[in-house]
């Protein structure tokens, strides 16, 4: 990898036990190269940003006081790693950061040891600490559990169960607590670093501890001794009050820029026991002014001019399917007082700012809360109301306990609006959105749709919302075909498929993304195609029909094969005794890693050469291709 600069420190540390050996005096220069570094490459890769150059500081500091990877370092979410990352030898590597067959963008066990857990979904690394606490106790393994977990992580309940069990069970854990959404106001300054220092030190743990053991026998004065701790305490962090009364001993909070502070708090408290959470307040997009100024513009990035900034992005083509969801829910706000959109903290993912503008106190973002995001929406649709819940599909697996029991069970009219469905590209397996066809058309009651471009998700989303149960429109990451929206609001005839082509001895029958590929190969083999548009109910007409007239049936769809759209196909053939051959060609059985979309559907055989190359192995005859048709 060649950079544009000279980094002389960065480059002598290959791993952190380099790091380990310089003077601590250097590391605020090595802060300085180690940003520069991080701006300069993702400029090149693409990937988060403004959060990275947030916990450079932080990093540095906690591979320099921990035994790592000994003692256990566990990120959470791992949008702020590539500091981690860089420092854990793939430096050399980076340029390769979220690309096929490179590095991810997140904390992976295979990817090195360091890694200690492979992270991607927010609020896991309590719960997952807590476990590796455990597990160090029962094999007697003296080793140190650090947990770094961010201010957005801890709105999921899953961080406070953590963070209850470990103060029950008084784990000898660490809990740093990144703050970047607070600026670092005057308590995290030069008082508050010094009482944290003290408060964290030996000594004042000494006598803490032993004063506890003198005043146990007199119980009225222990209680007067912890309340008088807590309310020193609660004088410069008030913040602390709600973790020391879920057993933690609270420290903070520090500057997470300060570099000589953390280093000397870190080692204080690597000395002691028990559980305890260290508040360090960090600033995203830290050293880079534009980030620091846009830090929700520039969470990620593609590849940008460092000189320039982002540039604004070029519309090209029509619309995204998450730009055809925010002007509909926009549309049909105004049409329906009742409609209510509602968001796990992903107000510009899902396509929510201008609704949250022009309709905001018809705007829920519940923060990173998805359990609590489907069933406020239940109970909103419990009397009257007509929520429609913006989530990603690898996110709407976090709440599928909710959807069953609290949304389907009761048979209330919620719309869930499945963005980033199938394969999402540099994110990696983490964030793809590969089963949603299969945990979703188990359900009763629910109504689940796939466009097959532009248009259809618009009518998709009308229908969903005027029905009166549940419902879910499924659609992926980016552009569709082009197909451009219809202003009009018009409904679908629900559980009914569109044959979009006639042909002979083959029918395609497609799902969502993967219409426009059916009626590529179906070019080439003089094949039917079939828009199915309803996962469920599923059009079975119009599947009996087509196995009447075809000699062979093959699904399609962007979803993992078992379990998915096709079995629902293959399961209506069954029910009726019908001995057409079936073939089911979908994601193949294991976790697609990142890269961007197109070499993942390449790779997965879901383009058109990939189809007609797997329909050639199944026996179906495949004209070649001539140049004139290329």
């Amino acid at each position: 990898m060649t950079t544009g600069a000279a980094f002389p420190l960065l480059e002598q540390i290959d791993t952190p036990l380099d790091l380990r050996q310089l003077p601590e005096a250097r590391l605020p220069a090595l802060a300085e190269e180690l940003r520069e570094f991080l701006i300069e490459t993702v400029a090149r890769t693409g990937g988060h940003f403004a959060a990275n150059l947030g916990t450079v500081e932080l990093t540095i500091a906690l591979h320099y006081v921990f035994d790592t990877p000994e003692d256990r370092l566990v990120w959470d979410v791992g949008h702020q790693t590539y500091p981690h990352k860089i420092l854990t030898g793939r430096r050399t590597r980076m340029d390769t950061l979220r690309r096929k067959d490179g590095i991810a963008g997140f904390p992976k066990r295979r990817e090195s040891c360091y890694d200690t857990f492979g992270v991607g979904h927010s609020s896991t690394s309590l719960s997952a600490a807590l476990g590796m606490v455990i597990a160090a106790e029962r094999f007697g393994a003296d080793r140190k559990i650090v947990a770094v977990i961010g201010d957005g992580a801890m709105t999921a309940g899953m961080a406070f169960e953590a963070l209850n069990h470990a103060g029950h069970l008084k784990s000898d854990m660490l809990v740093v607590l990144n703050d970047n959404e607070m600026s670092i106001s005057p308590n995290v300054g030069a008082l508050s670093a010094h009482l944290t220092k003290l408060l964290s030190g030996r000594f004042f743990s000494s006598v803490r501890e032993s004063g506890k053991k003198v005043l146990s026998h007199v119980p009225p004065m222990l209680e007067v001794a912890r309340r008088a701790e807590e309310h020193v305490k609660g004088m410069f962090a008030p913040e602390g009050t709600l973790f020391e009364e879920l057993g933690f001993n609270y420290f903070g909070p520090v500057d997470g820029h300060d570099l000589p502070t953390l280093v000397r708090t870190l080692r204080n408290l690597r000395a002691l026991k028990g559980p305890r959470l260290l508040h360090v307040v960090t600033r995203k997009g830290k050293g880079y002014k534009l980030a620091e100024e846009e830090p929700v513009g520039y969470h990620g990035v593609g590849t940008f001019d460092p000189a320039c900034g982002l540039k604004p992005a070029k519309s090209s083509g029509g619309p995204t399917y998450t730009q055809v969801f925010g002007e509909w829910l926009c549309d049909m706000a105004e049409r329906d007082e009742r409609l209510i959109g509602i968001t796990p903290a992903m107000r510009e993912g899902s396509g929510l700012v201008e609704f949250s503008e022009r309709f905001p106190d018809r705007y829920f973002d519940v923060a990173i809360a998805e359990q609590h995001a489907v069933t406020l929406a239940a109970g909103l649709a419990c009397d009257g109301l007509k929520p429609v819940v913006a989530i990603y599909s690898t996110f709407l697996q976090r709440a599928y306990d909710q959807l069953i029991h609290d949304v389907a069970l009761q048979n209330l009219p919620v719309l869930f609006a499945v963005d980033r469905a199938g394969l999402v590209g540099p994110d990696g397996p983490t964030h793809a959105g590969s089963f949603d066809y299969s945990y979703l058309r188990c359900i009763p009651n629910l109504v689940v749709m796939a466009p097959a471009d532009e248009n259809e998700c618009r009518r998709m989303l009308y229908t969903g919302f005027q029905l009166n149960q549940p419902a879910a429109v499924r659609y992926p990451r980016g552009k569709g075909p082009g197909v451009t929206p219809e202003r009009e609001m018009r409904a679908l005839p629900v559980g009914k498929a569109e044959i979009r082509r006639r042909g002979r001895d083959l029918a395609l029958l497609a799902f969502g993304s993967m219409v426009g590929v059916a009626e590529a190969v179906a070019k080439r083999l003089d094949a039917t195609v079939v828009n199915m548009r309803f996962v469920k109910p599923l059009d079975e007409a119009t599947v009996v029909q087509m196995a009447a007239e075809h000699r062979w049936l093959v699904t399609l769809e962007e979803n993992a094969v078992a379990g998915g759209a096709g079995g629902a196909v293959s399961e209506c053939l069954a029910a009726r005794g019908l001995p057409v051959p079936l073939r089911n060609i979908g994601l193949p059985d294991r976790f697609v890693e990142q890269g961007e979309r197109g070499e993942l559907l390449v790779e997965c055989g879901l383009d058109v050469e990939g189809v007609l190359r797997q329909l050639a192995d199944w026996g179906i005859a495949v004209p070649a291709i001539h140049p004139a048709d290329a």
